[in-house]
């Protein structure tokens, strides 16, 4: 009978269940990851490949939350993992967030291609961020792309020098100012707006080919070997929060992006990674 059954419908839902059965058979295992812009520009070629040795196993990524959003999102079971750019808060903690270290990633000073500058100084920053100089050397207006005054960029920034700190500040209270939410939204605001500048990980210049221009910060150039061995100042922090629920599937993939194979695939995608032998899940 159920034989009969089977042989009477019609072909075409007949295609769509067996390519169902398929589907769940091929993706055995599922790994739901998302968190700040610049973090997920680094897990795109560690998914790669990890997808490449691992084919049964999917590992599925959106466009970003940022950290807060992502941690929400996984206090909330819908993520298995969220990699963030902050210190996770009290609240998150008690509720179950576990945050492993991983690295850092340079901070890049960025502007739009048509501004013909190979560096700035934090000196010329604070002027620019405070309103005093608003034009380039070849009367452009600067046009600043800001990060809401809560984002790690903004404090990164801040944190350059008192003067920058203040000058950052002020630029947020201005009217008129340009502000992205994201990481990408940033990205491609500094790349299409003329006179436009900002900041960026250098990851989004590795792994995205973002199109812009790259300043030298008082004549030193972001890159991981600068940031290791000190003389570059601008750096955000790359981790991955997760909680004590932690599927196999998950502490697998962990494993494999503190793997020396993992280390150095994020290496290349603009991560210094400081974290000392294996993961701790």
């Amino acid at each position: 009978m159920r034989y009969s059954m089977l042989c009477a419908l019609p072909v075409i839902v007949l295609v769509m269940l067996l390519g169902q059965f398929r589907t769940a058979a091929a993706w055995a295992e599922s790994i739901r990851v998302n968190g700040s812009g610049s973090a997920l520009y680094v897990m795109k070629p560690l998914i790669k490949a990890y997808a490449q040795a691992h084919p049964g196993v999917r590992v599925e990524m959106e466009k970003p939350l940022g950290s807060s959003g992502a941690i929400k999102a996984l206090l909330a079971g819908m993520l298995d993992i969220a990699v963030s750019s902050k210190v996770l808060q009290p609240d998150e903690m008690s509720q179950g967030c576990i945050s492993i270290e991983y690295g850092k990633m340079p901070l890049a000073v960025v502007a739009g291609k048509n501004v013909l500058r190979k560096n700035v100084t934090t000196k010329e920053l604070e002027d620019i961020y405070s309103g005093k100089v608003l034009k380039w050397a070849n009367s452009e207006p600067v046009r600043l792309i800001l990060r809401p005054d809560a984002d790690i960029d903004t404090k990164i920034l801040e944190g350059l020098s008192p003067g920058m700190g203040k000058a950052v500040r002020d630029a947020h209270v201005r009217r008129g100012m340009i502000v992205a939410v994201t990481d990408p939204e940033s990205d491609e605001m500094v790349a299409k707006i003329p006179g436009a500048l900002g900041a960026a990980a250098l990851s989004a210049i590795l792994v995205e080919k973002a199109s812009f221009r790259v300043l030298a910060l008082n004549g030193i150039m972001p890159s991981v070997g600068n940031l290791a061995n000190g003389t570059y100042p601008l750096a955000k922090d790359i981790r991955f929060v997760t909680t004590r629920n932690s599927s196999p599937a998950l502490r697998r993939f962990i494993n494999f992006i503190y793997s020396p194979q993992g280390r150095a695939i994020a290496g290349k995608a603009g991560v210094l990674v400081t974290a000392k032998g294996g993961n701790t899940l």
